[in-house]
């Protein structure tokens, strides 16, 4: 599933692309399961929508909308209340999901749910072969993707949100009510870096650890953005291109093979359903 580095990545690429464009039409597909909103909701918020900004929030890609006016003809046609002159279009990738910018003419991918042509003649399109991934609108100020942005949380306000909680600290890491954004990649290489086992208890984890663990978290996901993030299944940016921080990754997925630091073997172990890749001499 894309994490925040490749929400953001993806984000920051359709920002360059497509703000400013107008929204002309919208095609939606069958598959109920993809619309966490309904289909003609959808449709009347997103055309004759102008795209204001595209950012991330949490794992969530939101399109910013400003309508200066819809014609009769449309308001007639689809006898449904749009959530407003400022609306937002949320977008959940689940496992799968893509957002590609592509031209008309660009060969229609299988799995292909969502089809927005813009007034620059370019076409936005979703694509979730395993249709794990969301499609929303909510009014502007509606939408609250929960937990704290990682990027932007203080270092006090960190150590408050995990001091003293009994649960593994994978467990919270991966807790989207405390933080939201971080998975099980960036979650497992920021313990690494911290020195904790994925297993450890929050509560027996110092404040100066906690800290430690904050100035990983940050230095991991700054690093992962930088590097366009982890390609290890279906992750494609905007314009296609697979990121490359995988090749930085120094337990994640890397079961059996050598401690990058150590040498000694890296483990695996399932926490909550998840795996998660830990160095027992490197991390206590």
């Amino acid at each position: 599933m894309p994490e925040l580095p490749e929400v953001e990545t993806i984000a920051r690429g359709l920002q360059q692309k497509v703000s400013g464009d107008v929204i002309e039409s919208v095609w939606l597909g069958s598959k109920p399961q993809t619309m966490k909103s309904r289909p003609a909701e959808i449709a009347a918020a997103l055309e004759h929508a102008r795209i204001t900004q595209v950012r991330r929030m949490g794992k969530h890609i939101v399109f910013d909308l400003e309508r200066n006016g819809v014609p009769a003809a449309a308001k007639t046609r689809r006898r449904i209340k749009a959530p407003g002159p400022r609306a937002q279009w949320i977008v959940h990738l689940g496992m799968t999901g893509r957002m590609l910018v592509c031209e008309p003419s660009a060969e229609l991918a299988k799995h292909t749910h969502a089809i927005v042509t813009l007034a620059s003649g370019r076409e936005l399109r979703f694509v979730d072969p395993r249709r794990f991934g969301r499609l929303s609108v909510a009014s502007q100020g509606d939408f609250e993707a929960g937990g704290s942005e990682p990027l932007e949380v203080e270092k006090d306000r960190f150590v408050a949100l995990f001091r003293g909680r009994k649960t593994p600290i994978k467990s919270a890491l991966l807790n989207q009510k405390l933080l939201r954004g971080v998975g099980n990649i960036y979650a497992d290489e920021s313990l690494f870096r911290a020195g904790l086992r994925p297993r450890r208890r929050v509560s027996t984890i110092t404040r100066a650890r906690l800290e430690k663990l904050y100035e990983s978290v940050q230095e991991v996901l700054k690093e992962a953005i930088a590097l366009g993030g982890s390609s290890i299944s279906n992750y494609v940016d905007a314009d296609g291109e697979e990121g490359v921080f995988q090749l930085q990754h120094r337990v994640y997925g890397r079961a059996g093979e050598a401690c990058l630091v150590c040498k000694t073997p890296i483990k695996r172990v399932v926490i909550v359903g998840r795996s998660s890749h830990y160095c027992p001499k490197c991390q206590k």
